[in-house]
């Protein structure tokens, strides 16, 4: 396993707000984890919860040994998300244990977990499935690409069955990170077995440049004058970055295009980074003044 993302990677998190990572924590440390969940859940908000981080604390801190849940989050295949994104310094925010029980049928509204948010900089969370999700058990929904939207919470409730929408589902010990803007719900649990999911948010403190294996960045990086209505290379970068999702309308997909090549800019340091000409041409334009009538 590489020690950081990918370049095509974290593209594909700019371009869709997540990643997701199937069994990649071993049985056995999924079995302690879950233990260690439950006594969590029934100690909530007490002393006698185990390891309770406080915000602010390093990432790197929390949940020391001998904590499953520290262990899982210390596991090279969530180190290297967490190094890549939002770097080896970031901070605790917050954490919380979902259990869902077998036949319940409540489920959460649409909602964003942030405030109206002007910033490029962003947080992640962190998703733990410590046993199998099956496509009967409800699991997380989500909306690709729903991350740069800047919404308020859950303001986006009111949209149900949104087309391209998500519900996770796979096998026991996998791994789903978020940008924090994405859009998403916990569903009803219509199977037969319990759902349980543990979720945590992390801060960056310091620049989110050029932190994962960048160093295949020059040759992949699409040119500023890459336009998909002009000349383009189908192979570089530009490519996954115009994902389009299944809920986008044109007009949508091209709002989003600036939006990603204005994230793709704080991240690689490039501030000249453009996708289909759209800020190049503003820029252009910015220059030459304003217009005397």
């Amino acid at each position: 396993m590489d020690e950081l993302l990918t370049t095509d990677e974290m593209a594909t998190f700019v371009a869709r707000g997540f990643l997701e990572f199937p069994g990649v924590i071993p049985d056995e440390l999924n079995a302690a984890a879950t233990d260690e969940l439950h006594s969590i859940m029934a100690t909530w908000g007490s002393p006698a919860r185990p390891f309770a981080p406080a915000s602010g604390d390093p990432w790197s801190d929390i949940y020391p040994d001998p904590s499953a849940v520290g262990a899982v989050l210390r596991h090279p295949s969530v180190r290297r998300i967490v190094d890549s994104l939002v770097g080896p310094e970031a901070v605790f925010d917050h954490d919380f244990v979902h259990f869902k029980p077998a036949g319940d049928p409540g489920f959460q509204p649409l909602h964003a977990d942030a405030v109206i948010d002007p910033n490029t900089a962003f947080d992640i969370q962190i998703f733990y499935f410590p046993h199998a999700v099956s496509p009967d058990g409800g699991g997380t929904g989500f909306v690709p690409g729903t991350h740069l939207r800047r919404v308020h919470e859950t303001q986006v409730g009111r949209y149900r069955h949104l087309r391209g929408e998500r519900r996770w589902s796979g096998p026991a010990g996998s791994i789903l990170v978020f940008h924090h803007g994405l859009w998403h719900r916990g569903m009803e649990n219509p199977g037969s077995a319990d759902r349980l999911m543990y979720k945590i948010r992390l801060n960056p403190t310091r620049p989110q440049v050029r932190r994962w294996a960048a160093d295949d960045l020059p040759d992949r990086t699409s040119a500023a004058n890459d336009h998909i209505f002009a000349t383009f290379d189908p192979t570089r970068i530009g490519m996954t970055l115009r994902h389009r999702e299944d809920w986008m309308g044109e007009q949508d997909h091209r709002l989003e295009l600036i939006a990603r090549a204005e994230l793709w800019r704080y991240l690689t340091g490039d501030a000249h980074f453009d996708l289909d000409w759209y800020h190049s041409r503003l820029e252009r334009r910015a220059g030459l003044g304003a217009v005397v009538s």
